[in-house]
């Protein structure tokens, strides 16, 4: 589908998908596409569909609109356009321009079962062999222009793995100045970052060769750094007071920086930084190399290449940091509303207790005041219950391993739940198997993950009609290593469309007698134990529930037990 993403501005990381044929864009918040900038009109621009394609229009905004760094009246949009309004920046993502179904005619995986393939593979290559690839050879020898750009190559090749594997960009950037100086004879070096509000560059790494004083300060002069922001242009300095466009840069010449290159970080979008190396050469060996520079022509388009590579990555990084950022915030605004949904139940039944209570005593009537306090006792079970699911389904742990037994967790689950059974006129059949040996599991999760299971049984079989029934039995299969706990009911059963959300958080078929993590838990507990849950159920005529997890033996001989 196609969308507007926000990569720039207050709503960064903002995702606007274009469903309707016309959606209005600005800070009104009747419109399909709000932006929170002041510089943005309550009616700044709309996209239309027309066939295919979408088109925005400006509608007459103060500050105007912008396509690709131009200001335009109505523009046509093509996948990976920037759309800027005011300060914000988005990008624009269009339809697939080919049908999935014409892509899988024209394009299709085929079995050798299939088709007569004959096709060998005669060798593979790993990424760290693929660096190896452009090791010069006999034939660079004799061409130094093919040695030097085999060089050049390996080095974009590593550096393209280096941007591609992590998503720290501190980690990144102290990559990438490491590659720098083992391709570069540098003898210090720093990368900055253009960062927010003031768009100010900010050191984030810098290097020294060894050898090298590492607390000698690294001073860039403004002049340099001006113009390569200005320009976005890299530049290389061997001697300031012999180049001629510096004549002005008096910075240059007190610093006596007799080598450096800086070059910009520049992006698909915008400059996210500058890279800044340089080398100082004593005047013994300038003679000895006859006045020859260390940095040429060459090094300085190799950094440039690098520097775009980083800025790349910089920005890809970024923009995956304000995805997850975003679907964060999501995911913390639906668990707020989800819960706050919950608890002012809980509490609107506490309240009704407490008022009930209040009558009774005022009226001494022990009757009305027993029934106040079941209504308050059974909130304050409710309440309970939902910490301990949202601490257990937060909380990363690991199993309380222990020696426990199979049949005593589960019976006791059984007795903790037939008050619940009998006043919902449900018939609770416990089977344990027999024989059941002692295993190594979480007694206490276990326990959670079963009486999660068996209260939804109970509560489902309380709907039908009577009488309800829930069995639980437990097995222990010595020949597959597994024991397994079934709690089947004649409920009215789990339509098919369901059934892939059940262990969704806050998806719950009880309405607001239900927190929707009880299913999610017992699956955590489960998974944690390298176990599973299954499931079937026929509408009209139950469910049954499995839960399976590895038969461990503890490592002393074990006793078979018939609880």
């Amino acid at each position: 589908m196609p969308s507007l993403f926000v990569i720039r501005g207050n709503d960064q990381g903002s995702r606007f998908e274009l469903e309707d044929t016309a959606a209005r864009l600005g800070r009104d918040s009747s419109g399909a596409i709000q932006v929170h900038d002041t510089e943005v009109s309550r009616q700044h621009a709309e996209i239309r569909r027309i066939g295919h394609d979408y088109t925005i229009i400006d509608l007459g905004s103060s500050n105007g609109t912008f396509v690709n760094g131009k200001r335009i009246e109505q523009h046509r949009l093509c996948s990976g356009d920037q759309v800027q309004v005011g300060s914000t920046l988005m990008l624009y993502t269009g339809p697939s321009d080919e049908p999935d179904e014409g892509l899988q005619q024209a394009i299709r995986i085929a079995t050798s079962q299939q088709v007569d393939d004959r096709s060998q593979i005669i060798h593979s290559v790993t990424e760290e062999e693929g660096s190896r690839i452009f090791d010069p050879g006999a034939d660079s020898l004799q061409n130094p222009w093919l040695a030097r750009a085999r060089s050049n190559l390996q080095v974009m090749y590593r550096t393209a793995l280096a941007v591609s594997h992590t998503l720290d960009i501190d980690r990144l950037l102290q990559r990438i100045m490491e590659l720098i100086f083992e391709w570069v004879d540098a003898d210090r070096g720093c990368i900055m970052l253009v960062e927010p509000p003031n768009d100010e560059l900010v050191p984030k790494v810098r290097r020294t060769r060894d050898g090298i004083r590492g607390d000698d300060r690294i001073t860039i002069s403004k002049t340099i750094l001006d113009y390569v922001t200005e320009r976005n242009e890299g530049v290389l300095t061997s001697d300031a007071r012999q180049d001629e466009r510096w004549d002005s840069a008096a910075s240059i010449v007190q610093m006596r920086v007799r080598e450096a290159i800086c070059v910009p970080m520049r992006g698909r979008y915008d400059m996210v930084g500058v890279i800044y190396i340089d080398t100082s050469t004593p005047p013994q060996e300038i003679i000895r190399q006859g006045g020859a520079n260390k940095f040429t022509e060459d090094h300085l388009k190799l950094m440039v290449a690098i520097a775009h590579q980083a800025a790349l990555a910089v920005e890809d990084t970024r923009y995956y940091s304000a995805m997850v950022q975003a679907e964060r915030l999501a995911a913390i605004g639906q668990t707020v509303a989800t819960l706050s949904h919950h608890i002012k139940n809980i509490l609107q039944g506490i309240r009704g207790g407490s008022y009930l209570i209040e009558l009774g005593l005022s009226e001494h009537d022990e009757t009305v005041v027993d029934k106040g306090w079941k209504i308050v006792e059974k909130n304050q079970s409710k309440i309970s219950s939902l910490v301990m699911d949202m601490l257990t389904f937060s909380k990363e742990r690991e199993p309380d391993l222990a020696v426990a037994n199979i049949n005593q967790v589960a019976g006791d689950v059984i007795e903790l739940m037939q008050v619940r059974a009998d006043e919902m006129q449900v018939d609770l059949h416990w089977e344990p198997g027999d024989p059941m040996p002692d295993l190594v599991f979480d007694p206490e999760g276990l326990h959670r993950a079963v009486l999660n299971v068996a209260t939804n049984a109970i509560d489902a079989a309380g709907e039908s009609s009577p009488p309800g029934r829930v069995a639980v039995r437990s097995r222990y299969a010595a020949d597959k290593a597994v024991v397994r706990i079934t709690v089947e009911d004649n409920g009215p059963g789990i339509p098919p469309d369901q059934i892939d959300h059940l262990f969704s958080p806050f998806v719950s078929s009880k309405k607001s007698r239900g927190t929707g993590l009880g299913l999610p838990v017992s699956q955590k507990i489960l998974n944690e134990h390298g176990g599973r849950i299954l499931v079937d159920s026929t509408p009209g005529r139950g469910s049954r529930f499995v839960l399976e997890l590895p038969a461990v033996i503890p490592q002393a001989k074990s006793q078979t037990s018939t609880h």
